[in-house]
């Protein structure tokens, strides 16, 4: 799909990818950025001292719904898509791929490309828009003047150019090492992809082979908030693009020399190699070896071998390369002796590490067996090997009680090979074959990933009308893997995996009893030729030795005058060159100090997406599907195959169980567990069985006028099987399905016993069923109890899925578990009913007979010599609250020592009417425009104050919008935020006592209860009323000197209001015992209100909750009803609060300390409206002299002279409530 680079200047700079169907738009918000010297601007980087997270707004929409006319094409060229955004010296960037070519095509419509250019656009700036447009010259000279003086970027002599930041990473980005594909998830092997995924969702990526994953989370985090249509299509549009490091290439097998030969078509094979490096520890040569404390390696790939054949068949392998484990370091140098090797952590020290190491490993690929081709000779070389072979001895993936026993079983093994000493014979390279003797073991263990596409023409109905549905059907899975390493990981490391490639394809060929040609095998070592050239170039600089040999199968003269010409340009390139490209490394990852990353918003569709998930009860719905579940340990046998089926798969339950939706099938021992059996994985008895289960339900399926089964995935561990079918109708339903494996027999190594596992998507919900093969013997528990840990907690499906991250959970198969026959034996073996294992399942009431063991063809029990003891070992075990069972028994099939069992399930599958989503979805995006306006990416509008609030909304109703580098909800309009928080009743004032900070744990409590009646202590100032104002009173001065006239701003007078002094603002002033008031923090908090009233209003910004408003609604909480006395006499003075400026609507100057006998004056309220800006030197009566210390407190009405009384005149006098 053809993509468009656009880009507009005015009213902001905004830069527009844009499909024939949708566009998406970037516009950078400079508000995050301007205020970094501001100490209340937040910062989200690497270090204290850099710059802050870059903002940039971003739209995705369909491309009718834009005007484009204000926007011009910034290249003739369409682009392949983006890599991501970066920051570069504070300016924020656009990478995009500009140039790239197929190199590799998997199976059809499966292709790679290979990355050859990319562009870099400034979002920020335009000074860089002709800059970096071209290809980098190979030939650099063209900028060399005559005199031998670099000139400019197109500029005249002596005018130095303007160098473009991203020069270093556009040069690595344009190496020809980065690949990508908008087909499938490369960063994945074959096994582990999803076969019904349409499209690559960026977000499923792996991350550890994602060299773009630090530019893309940006664009990942903006999908992710997006709905699952406008998800699909921007995964669609594949404008979002992820790259991998290392080496793809597809060699075509003409159908004439082609091992597999097909009559059906003259379509070639193809036998592709893609090799994965990964970004975790990425580096050069001599900047990066050995281990780090996250258990990475350096030089570590995952390379896999692919041959695709035109009848359907496809066969995959996979190894992995990497440093050795262990912390050291080599030292560069232009002589040999000189790169010196250091191992800088103690032995206690590495282990933590290298357990780490091998445990991701072991999740990601099962066992793993080392291949160690360091020489003995080399004393640095043989110290590595030597410290390699002691952290193996004591890894943790072998127990301590497992070593005493064979190490064929253990589930780390190694091999240590010296190439050098091997290899140095007459025989020269070609002895390295011999390594296969060493390995030949592990490899038939290890097995290799095998699909095959399978036709099938289910019948739709009563009808009878068919429907092909052809799709890949799983054979086979890989069950371990190599581990292969040198020092470099390039040279002999490469030729040995040639040959472990070579093995696994002979094992796969003489499986079908076929073998390869000559021309088959001279085009896989080319191949594996191009990839050991392509990783030695990206971690040493050059191609790699001896592939001569590997290209060719012998080594010629002119192989080693080319080794010799690589070995001096590496001493060259990692000497001066490599300390750069290291630093490019750094920066494309995202590791290098100061570094910003990107932070991308959506003013609209982030608030749409948010407001669909707290209503999604409006598009949601429920539907009532129906499931058979059924185990059976087959014993080895064959012979059941040909008997009838239907008393296990179609038992006699309620029609309406009858022909289920989903009938998952797991069987146990289907192959006889014998010790050739026990280490390979034979698919043709799995088969023979999924064809006869298939038969059973399809017949009954006519008798009920149903559709037929279709076998949605199968997927076998030697002896245990796990097989899903679906009726056909409900296919479209379905989506996501993932199978895994996990062995536990003799500690992980051995597949005869372990657990088969199949996940799905049905609708909206998760379902995961697990049959599972547990350790056998009477009283094995402890094991049993290990292998389930091991299960749970081991298996994985992609994303890193466990077990437990599903909505419905099913278990079945032969747990083993068993009862004794006296009390000490069943206190001792009840593990379940303990919840050492399973914990949180249920299972129905079990109302059959034990399940084991049978006399072959009888109801008897064991009559044999060991006579075991009846147990109920075939068990089906759920978990979900989305589930309900409604039965549970065994069959009479007596041709195994176990009766099968089935148990048939309800589910509550929850689905999401889509057409109500997006009506729902368009009602809230027009809501929103109406707010938000053209403040977006692709707005129109001058950018304004409140721009970067959009996006900043309440989180809860109730509370204020989060803030930003630009408003602060507690600064609104220049005054502090004040609190409507009411007391419980009307005796209680905010404890002094609490900290200030309302989050800092107190054992205080919020409030205390004052009684108001009697004489305040003298130390206990400010506990007082205020003086209502005067027209015709002057002022007394609250201290020696008189202050300053200032103007306060009173509210207006409503004649509503009541007239009781308790429902008006009432000055209150609270300070903290032992203090006095300060006529500063009055004069302080006056002068706020004063300027605050004179200056310009602030810009509007979101409405503020109620409550935080600044004033109080009377009628916000309602008082008590009054008593008696209360009503007789007039009420008292509400508590004054701590911390309050003088509420605007009662200026009191000072507080007044009354006696226990105290009055309190309340003037009738004036019946004319109120000036707002009010002289204090003209209004308010005089206020009674300050007394300090401990000195007597009169009444208020004591010793007043007769000019005092005169002022007083108009008041009248309250008394206190008794």
């Amino acid at each position: 799909m053809s993509i468009r680079v656009l880009i507009k200047e005015y009213p902001h700079r905004a830069i527009a990818l844009a499909t024939s169907t949708h566009i998406l738009i970037l516009r950078h918000s400079p508000t995050s950025t301007e205020q970094n010297g501001s100490h209340n601007a937040s910062q989200t980087s690497l270090s204290s001292n850099s710059f802050g997270s870059a903002r940039c707004m971003v739209e995705f929409s369909a491309a009718n719904s834009v005007d484009l006319a204000e926007y011009r094409s910034l290249s003739t060229l369409s682009v392949h898509g983006t890599l991501g955004l970066i920051t570069v010296n504070g300016d924020v960037f656009l990478v995009v791929v500009s140039g790239a070519s197929k190199v590799a095509t998997v199976r059809p419509g499966e292709t790679v490309q290979r990355i050859h250019t990319v562009g870099f656009h400034c979002l920020t700036s335009s000074d860089y828009d002709h800059i970096l447009n071209d290809e980098i010259n190979p030939y650099p000279t063209d900028t060399v003047d005559e005199e031998g003086f670099e000139l400019g970027f197109g500029k005249g002599k002596g005018e130095p150019g303007l160098e473009h930041p991203c020069m270093a990473l556009k040069k690595l980005l344009s190496s020809g090492t980065f690949y990508y594909s908008a087909d499938f998830d490369l960063t994945r092997r074959l096994q582990q992809r999803s076969s019904d995924a349409s499209t690559v969702a960026i977000d499923s990526l792996d991350a550890g082979f994602l060299w773009n994953s630090y530019m893309i989370q940006p664009l990942v985090d903006f999908r992710s908030r997006l709905s699952q249509r406008e998800k699909d299509a921007l995964d669609a549009s594949r404008i979002l693009t992820s790259a991998i490091r290392g080496f793809a290439l597809t060699v075509y097998v003409p159908a004439s020399t082609s091992p597999i030969r097909t009559t059906q078509s003259g379509l070639p094979s193809s036998l592709t190699l893609i090799s994965r490096l990964s970004c975790r520890r990425a580096g050069t040569r001599f900047n990066a070896r050995g281990i780090d404390d996250d258990g990475n390696v350096a030089n570590f790939v995952e390379t896999e071998t692919i041959f695709w054949s035109p009848s359907g068949v496809c066969f995959s392998y996979a190894q992995i390369r990497g440093s050795v484990p262990v912390f050291w370091e080599q030292a560069t140098g232009l002589l040999p002796g000189q790169q010196k090797i250091t191992i800088t952590r103690s032995p206690e020290a590495t282990q933590p590490a290298f357990d780490k190491h091998f445990e991701n490993l072991e999740l990601s690929y099962g066992a793993i067996h080392v291949v160690n081709l360091l020489s003995n000779e080399k004393p640095g070389e043989l110290e590595l090997t030597k410290r390699y072979r002691y952290h193996i001895n004591h890894s943790s993936l072998n127990p301590a009680h497992e070593k005493e026993a064979s190490g064929d079983h253990e589930l780390l093994q190694s091999t240590n090979y010296d190439f050098h000493a091997e290899t140095r014979g007459p025989s020269g390279y070609e002895a390295a074959s011999m390594i296969s003797h060493y390995i030949q073991h592990s490899a038939d263990g290890f097995a290799y990933y095998l699909s095959e596409e399978a036709d099938e023409r289910p019948q739709t109905g009563q009808n009878g009308s068919d429907q092909i549905i052809r799709r890949p059907v799983t054979i086979l899975q890989q069950e371990g893997i190599f581990r292969t390493n040198c020092l470099d990981c390039l040279d002999r490391t490469n030729l040995v995996q040639t040959i472990i490639s070579k093995m696994a394809l002979e094992a796969f060929l003489g499986h079908k009893g076929l073998v390869g040609n000559a021309d088959f095998w001279v085009r896989h070592s080319t191949m594996w030729a191009d990839n050991g050239d392509a990783l030695s170039r990206i971690y040493a600089g050059t191609g790699a030795l001896k592939s001569s040999f590997t290209r060719h199968g012998k080594m010629s003269l002119a192989g080693a005058l080319a080794d010799a010409r690589k070995s001096a340009t590496r001493m060259y390139i990692n000497n001066f060159a490599d300390k750069g490209r290291q630093n490019t490394i750094d920066m494309l990852l995202g590791r290098l100090m100061g570094q910003a990353p990107v932070h991308l918003y959506d003013p609209i569709n982030d608030y749409v997406v948010n407001e669909l998930n707290k209503r999604s009860a409006e598009y949601s719905e429920s539907e009532t599907i129906h499931m058979l579940v059924g185990t059976f340990n087959l014993n080895g046998k064959t012979h059941g195959i040909s008997e009838d089926l239907s008393a296990w798969l179609c038992p006699p339950v309620d029609p309406s169980q009858q022909c289920p939706e989903i009938v998952a099938v797991g069987f146990q021992e289907i192959v006889e567990l014998s010790p050739q059996q026990i280490m390979s994985t034979d698919p043709t008895r799995r088969q023979a069985w999924e064809t006869a289960v298939k038969g059973t339900l399809n017949e009954n399926a006519k008798r009920h006028g149903k559709e037929d089964y279709v076998l949605l995935r199968g997927g076998q561990l030697v002896g245990a099987s796990l097989s899903i079918f679906v009726r056909a109708s409900v296919l479209k339903y379905i989506k996501n399905v993932e199978g895994s494996l996990k062995k536990t027999g003799m500690s992980g190594m051995a597949g005869n016993k372990g657990a088969v596992a199949i996940r799905m998507e049905y609708a909206n919900t998760s379902i995961c069923f697990v049959t599972a093969h547990l350790a056998a013997g009477f009283a094995n528990y402890e094991e049993r109890n290990r292998d389930y840990k091991t299960i749970s907690h081991g298996l994985r499906f992609q994303r890193n899925r466990s077990i437990e991250d599903h909505d419905t959970v099913i278990w079945l198969g032969d747990f083993n578990y068993r009862i004794g026959l006296t009390n000490e034996m069943v206190q001792k073996l009840i593990q379940m009913v303990a919840g050492l294992t399973f914990p949180y399942y249920s299972e129905a009431r079990i109302t059959f007979l034990p399940t084991y063991k049978y006399d072959i063809g009888t109801d008897k029990y064991d009559t044999s010599e060991k006579a075991r003891i009846p147990a109920w070992c075939d068990r089906v075990l759920r978990k979900g609250d989305n589930l309900r069972q409604i039965n549970y028994d065994a069959a009479p099939l007596k041709f195994s020592d176990h009766r099968p069992v089935y148990a048939t399930f309800q589910c509550l599958i929850s689905k999401v009417d889509e057409k109500k989503k997006e009506q729902l979805s368009n009602e809230i995006y027009k809501q929103r425009r109406a707010v938000v306006g053209n403040t977006t990416a692709n707005g129109s509008l001058e950018e304004t104050d409140d721009e970067d609030l959009i996006g900043y909304d309440s989180i809860e109703p109730g509370l204020p919008p989060a803030s930003s580098d630009r408003r602060k909800w507690w600064l609104d309009n220049g005054l502090p935020a004040r609190s409507r928080v009411q007391p419980p009743g009307n005796d209680f004032l905010p404890n002094p006592n609490r900290p200030s900070n309302p989050f800092t744990p107190s054992p205080e409590p919020d409030w205390i209860e004052v009684k108001r009646v009697g004489r305040l202590p003298d130390r206990d100032r400010g506990y007082g009323t205020g003086i209502a104002p005067s027209s015709n009173s002057s002022t007394t001065s609250l201290t020696a000197e008189k202050p300053a006239a200032r103007k306060l701003a009173a509210p207006p007078f409503l004649p509503t209001q009541p007239t009781s002094l308790l429902d008006e603002d009432i000055p209150k002033t609270l300070t903290r015992p032992g203090t006095g008031t300060s006529t500063s923090s009055l004069l302080t908090l006056s002068a706020l209100t004063h300027s605050s009233a004179s200056r310009k209003a602030a810009p509007p910004v979101p409405k503020k909750p109620s409550l935080f408003s600044t004033t109080i609604s009377p009628t916000s909480t309602p008082s008590p009803p009054p008593s008696e006395s209360s009503q007789r006499d007039p009420p008292t003075l509400p508590p004054p609060r701590r911390g309050t400026a003088t509420p605007a609507g009662g200026p009191s100057s000072a507080p007044i300390r009354p006696s226990s006998t105290a009055s309190v004056l309340r003037k009738p309220p004036p019946q004319q409206r109120v000036s707002r800006d009010i002289e204090l030197e003209e209004v308010g009566p005089p206020l009674p002299p300050r007394r300090m210390g401990t000195v007597k407190v009169n009444a208020l009405m004591d010793d007043r002279d007769d000019e005092s009384l005169e002022d007083l005149k108009g008041w009248e006098v309250l008394r206190p409530v008794k």
